[in-house]
């Protein structure tokens, strides 16, 4: 299945990944185990291979640490591209009723949205209304109050005057 591209006899250690990077070579890097820290240090290039790649293969380390590849099972690329194709939809007959019905009950819901909102709308300018006009009766009271103490201590005082003059005439 698999055929050799470059022989290389890489011997493998554990705690390590192994992988033919971009320019080719055989490199390897250390790996995370157990969920821990990233593991500190650069990938090492291990052995010099000079490989160059091909569309549509896997490119692997295999087991006696030669680099071999394998035809990819969904080639990348080009091909992938081609291959696609467009798909019409069926469409399933469908009863009318349905069709009505399904119709019908959002044009409901969304009048009914609107005239609440309006309802709403409508009773808060009455609210705000009638807060308006209960304080302005309530600053008239307390004028009209303010007012008529003014206007009793006013009589009060000119009655006293009056009596005062009464009684001082009757003295006299």
């Amino acid at each position: 299945m698999a055929t050799v591209v470059a022989k290389t006899g890489v011997r493998r250690e554990k705690g390590w990944l192994y992988y033919l990077d971009k320019r080719g070579n055989v490199s390897r890097a250390k790996m995370a185990r157990g969920g821990g820290r990233k593991p500190k240090g650069k990938p090492q290039m291990v052995a010099k291979a000079g490989v160059k790649r091909e569309e549509g293969f896997l490119y692997f380390i295999d087991k006696n640490g030669h680099v071999a590849r394998v035809k990819m099972a969904r080639a990348g690329g080009r091909k992938r591209k081609a291959a696609r194709r467009k798909t019409t939809r069926r469409k399933t007959a469908r009863k009318k009723t349905t069709r009505k019905k399904a119709k019908k009950k959002p044009a409901r819901r969304k009048t009914a949205k609107k005239k609440t909102a309006r309802r709403k709308k409508t009773t808060k300018k009455k609210a705000t209304r009638k807060k308006a006009t209960r304080k302005k009766t309530a600053r008239k009271k307390t004028t009209r109050k303010k007012a008529t103490k003014k206007k009793t201590t006013r009589k009060k005082a000119k009655k006293k005057t009056a009596r005062r003059k009464t009684a001082r005439r009757k003295k006299a």
